[in-house]
């Protein structure tokens, strides 16, 4: 199987030949870098002037930047499952971010719910099951390294952690955390492995865990590897070092929509991280032979954050998705629509790309960057990308999401959080809100994305023949996953939650 890995260069450059000034010697190593609830404005290269994002403004200059790029889940687990497998949630089960749950719950199922709830949900699988393959694993058995650092959140016990999916490495094991618990910097109670070296007092996670992803890219400057960076920023807890909420405290303008210093300086540790694993692989004389992802497991906290540490900063919302509406567990945009940097130096031309791109497309897409396109599972709802990569082709017409999640309580405070499918075509977007209707129907939203990015006008009155189409889409949609379909709660009280 290796040395099938080695013929990849002369594979690809048949398929694309725009590719062949510059063959390289073997096939490119991967760094995908999955930020947690990065938000579609966070970062420079998407117009923040607030936050400060240097390292992610150097990788932008040498990368394609997406600006229809999607999770496939508002939240965490869901996406990431998405990203491994190249498989939309509906159809793993995943759809939650249950996997840090101890009960291993396998069956796809409603939940049972209680009289307080209107729609029943879905029961979300607790563990990425291993019968699906995995990006990870398909590249270890064509030769490459591969090493998982940083959040997994998909599953932990004998069978599903990143050493039981394809991951020869796991650094620092942390599979049934959900997020960086108890804080950030050193001493973390959320790591119960020991770790070596040992962390400085103070010091934060992703820049640590940043610097042993160097060692491992140096250390592998002369054989393919495959890196998974999931970084646990800019996740709850609001904690961040001292000394940069102090530098965003003096830039904070009370009028912006984006103005919260500790948020900031979470954003500013997240990118310090990037910087490191940038200079390593320049270092290491690897960068021609690198392909890296930037992206987000789903959107921005768009809300006051809870308990911030230090104190006095709940109050601001943690970050703004404008113009996109709402955030992290929406239907609406700013739930899904995140940044996407692809980076290949003199492969991938640095550009502004408009294709509708999923994370269900990474699997496709990477096995065939890499010359192992052939090597795809034959059950797949990813799409291979690397037209819209290299050339800006448009590759996807439609993107899916399913979401079953959510109640009228929560969507008070989070605008959208309710169980929800919807689709986008072209400019069109429609939103099928399960069993929302008084009468216990779909309640439908259509929106012209082109028009109105920011969902403010439901066009679903006066597009009947849009709506018509989107919504038999959907319906085929959901059957071909086998999705499980939120419903009217029979035991639910008369009164609303």
């Amino acid at each position: 199987m290796r040395s099938i890995a080695w013929l990849a260069p002369a594979l690809l450059v048949l398929a694309y030949p725009a590719l062949a000034d510059d063959i390289p010697k073997r096939p490119p190593n991967v760094i995908f870098i999955l930020a947690d609830d990065l938000g579609w404005a966070d970062i420079s290269p998407q117009g923040s002037s607030f936050h400060e994002t240097p390292n992610l403004e150097r990788l932008a200059r040498r990368s394609a930047r997406f600006t229809n790029y999607y999770a496939a889940s508002p939240l965490c687990s869901p996406t990431r499952s998405s990203i491994l497998t190249g498989l939309y949630p509906a159809r793993t089960g995943i759809t939650a971010p249950a996997c840090h749950l101890p009960a291993v719950q396998l069956e796809k199922r409603l939940a049972k719910g209680n009289r307080n709830q209107r729609v029943l949900n879905a029961d979300s699988l607790t563990r990425l099951k291993g019968e699906y393959t995995t990006t990870a694993e398909i590249l270890r058995d064509a030769g490459y390294a591969t090493a998982h650092f940083g959040k997994w959140h998909l599953g932990h016990g004998a069978g599903y952690e990143p050493r039981d999916q394809g991951f020869e490495l796991d650094i620092p094991h942390t599979p049934n955390a959900p997020g960086p618990g108890g804080g950030y910097l050193a001493p973390w109670r959320f790591v119960r492995d020991a770790v070596q070296p040992a962390p400085r007092p103070g010091e934060h996670i992703d820049t640590w865990m940043a610097s042993r992803a160097a060692e491992y890219i140096v250390s592998h400057k002369d054989r393919p590897f495959f890196m998974d960076f999931w970084l646990y920023s800019v996740h709850s807890p609001w904690n961040a070092r001292a000394d940069l909420i102090e530098r965003f405290r003096s830039k904070a303008d009370p009028a912006s929509p984006q103005r919260n210093p500790l948020y900031a300086a979470m954003v500013a540790s997240l990118d310090d991280a990037v910087g490191i694993l940038l200079d390593a692989v320049e270092r290491a004389g690897v960068a021609d032979d690198t392909i890296i992802v930037f992206t987000s497991d789903n959107g921005g906290w768009a809300y006051p954050p809870r308990a911030t540490d230090p104190p006095g900063f709940d109050s601001i919302p943690a970050t703004s998705n404008a113009p996109l509406r709402s955030g992290k567990a929406s239907n609406y945009e700013g739930g899904t629509r995140v940044p996407c940097l692809v980076s290949w130096p003199g492969r991938i031309e640095a550009s502004v790309r408009e294709p509708l791109f999923s994370s269900v497309d990474w699997l496709p897409t990477l096995l065939t960057l890499a010359g192992l396109g052939a090597k795809r599972p034959s059950k797949l709802d990813g799409i291979d990308q690397t037209p819209a990569i290299l050339e800006g082709k448009e590759c996807r017409r439609e993107i899916y999401v399913h979401f079953p999640h959510g109640s009228d309580a929560q969507s008070r405070n989070i605008p959208g959080f309710l169980p929800a499918t919807w689709v986008r075509v072209g400019d069109w977007k429609l939103i099928r809100f399960h069993a929302d209707n008084p009468d216990g129907s779909d309640r439908l939203e259509l929106f012209d994305l082109r028009r109105d990015v920011g969902e403010t006008m439901n066009r679903a009155t006066e597009a009947p023949e849009v709506l018509a189409d989107l919504s038999k889409r959907i319906e085929q949609f959901l059957v071909d996953t086998e999705a499980v379909v939120p419903k009217r709660n029979p035991q639910a009280n008369a009164t609303e939650e």
